[in-house]
């Protein structure tokens, strides 16, 4: 099951759902998702640093992105075949019996934009901006701008609250993290 546009409002209304800064209903809800908007914030690849990357060495993974910053005036170009780390400009938590999915909006994928290339699930218990994985598999470059509707959230109720919620995940990597984040997966085990 998921969340209908009414119950949306109304977790949002009780604080179950939070959504900072607030989303403009009229323009961001959908019949069952909430439009997100684009950050400023983007971590692009250094993609000549290491001639490969493996997960597990933080020589390879930590610090292979830079970190850039867009304007209205001077938006991203995602260029065809290349892939880069976004920020949604919305703060969102999740309670612990919500979990939500990430997808892409249509009117952007009918010109090629990938929001996230795998991880489009949102524990319950998140808290923090959300990064998403972008990728142009169009054939045309793609002007990227700070507050476009850019993905939509898919609410999920779980059938009862998480045992161990998103903030009580022990190495919750990415919780409380502001603007694009780049992995950490060097931090896991094999």
């Amino acid at each position: 099951m998921i969340l209908s546009d009414g119950d949306i409002k109304k977790a949002l209304k009780k604080g179950r759902i939070v959504i900072k800064p607030r989303p403009d209903l009229n323009e961001q809800l959908g019949s069952s998702s909430l439009d997100l908007r684009l950050g400023s914030t983007f971590r692009v690849f250094k993609h000549r640093r290491v001639p490969f990357v493996d997960p597990f060495d933080p020589k390879t993974t930590e610090g292979m992105t830079e970190e850039l910053k867009i304007t209205k005036k001077e938006p991203y170009v995602i260029q065809p075949g290349e892939f880069v780390l976004g920020a949604s400009l919305e703060w969102i938590e999740l309670p612990d019996d919500i979990a939500a999915r990430v997808d892409g909006r249509s009117s952007l994928g009918r010109l090629g934009l990938i929001v996230h290339s795998t991880a489009g699930h949102i524990d319950a218990g998140f808290k923090g901006i959300m990064t998403m994985e972008m990728a142009n598999i169009g054939m045309m470059p793609i002007m990227l701008y700070p507050r476009m509707r850019i993905c939509q959230l898919v609410f999920e109720p779980l059938s009862a609250p998480a045992e161990r919620p998103y903030t009580k995940k022990p190495g919750a990597k990415y919780y409380g993290k502001m603007g694009a984040v780049e992995t950490a997966i060097s931090q896991e085990k094999i």
